[in-house]
């Protein structure tokens, strides 16, 4: 099929924070001959909930970074990038992507093109969580201004009623694959979910032998991924889903992203 040749290759893959990529794609990241991941942001919010525990926010973005490369030695990943250590990433905090959309899409592009990527793999446009649709937005930017493929996977969003759905794409996925991890590709991929102690009890939640991809839709980004409250409005969080969709177009409007570059640029 043509997804093995696109995605098993030098593919660069977009994720928001640390744990994502395990639980997303954990076994096709091990299939891949030259992944470089990318983790858009430092894994910690500024809200002190989260980080109050382990001292301060400086050492809770520390553990993110530590836990994300132990995940990825087990993976046996090598290229690993968090955009918030590059120059000028700093404020690319957890819960804050879609307010610095020029900035990660810069620092992105610049990975690209360096490393001369084939393809994009990404999280789906979905509403669990502002930081995944930001990645979605950024992926969608960066295969059109590279000219290639982008493809992408669920975590998790809320149903019109306001139920959560773990791991299933919103709407058709008759394109999807299903990659079916095997029980060597499983062993790993909870090896990588052990590394991520500080979230252990969340990503436990997740199904390692389920994974499902498919060719990154033509999606509106000025509109919500569906009907009803995304996940982010339900857990009561500051930001709307109209804010990261006016986000989206103001992006657009200023002119997206810079075309005719290409990644051997």
């Amino acid at each position: 099929m043509a997804w093995i040749d696109e995605l098993l290759g030098r593919t660069l893959v977009l994720v928001a924070h640390p744990g994502d990529e395990c639980i997303a794609f954990g076994a096709l990241l091990q299939r891949m001959g030259e992944p470089v991941v990318v983790f858009a942001t430092n894994g910690a919010p500024q809200d002190p909930c989260f980080w109050k525990s382990y001292g301060s926010h400086e050492a809770y973005a520390e553990l993110r970074r530590k836990e994300a490369y132990a995940s990825m030695q087990a993976a046996g990943v090598k290229d690993v990038i968090f955009l918030s250590d590059m120059p000028g990433g700093e404020q690319l905090v957890e819960e804050e992507l879609f307010r610095h959309l020029r900035t990660a899409f810069d620092l992105l592009a610049g990975a690209a093109r360096r490393r001369m990527v084939h393809a994009i793999l990404t999280l789906a446009y979905e509403g669990g969580h502002p930081d995944h649709d930001s990645c979605s937005f950024l992926a969608a930017q960066l295969a059109q201004s590279f000219n290639i493929p982008a493809w992408e996977a669920p975590l998790y969003h809320r149903l019109s009623g306001g139920s959560g759905v773990l791991q299933e794409f919103i709407g058709d996925s008759s394109e999807a694959v299903d990659v079916r991890p095997t029980e060597a590709e499983k062993v790993i991929k909870r090896g990588m979910r052990r590394a991520y102690s500080s979230q252990s009890n969340f990503l436990t939640r997740f199904d390692v032998g389920k994974e499902h991809v498919r060719p990154h839709p033509a999606y509106d980004f000025t509109k919500p991924p569906h009907e009803g409250k995304s996940n982010y409005e339900v857990w009561e969080w500051s930001m709307s889903v109209q804010d990261v969709c006016g986000a989206f177009a103001e992006f657009l409007r200023a002119g997206g992203e810079r075309r005719g570059s290409s990644p051997a640029d």
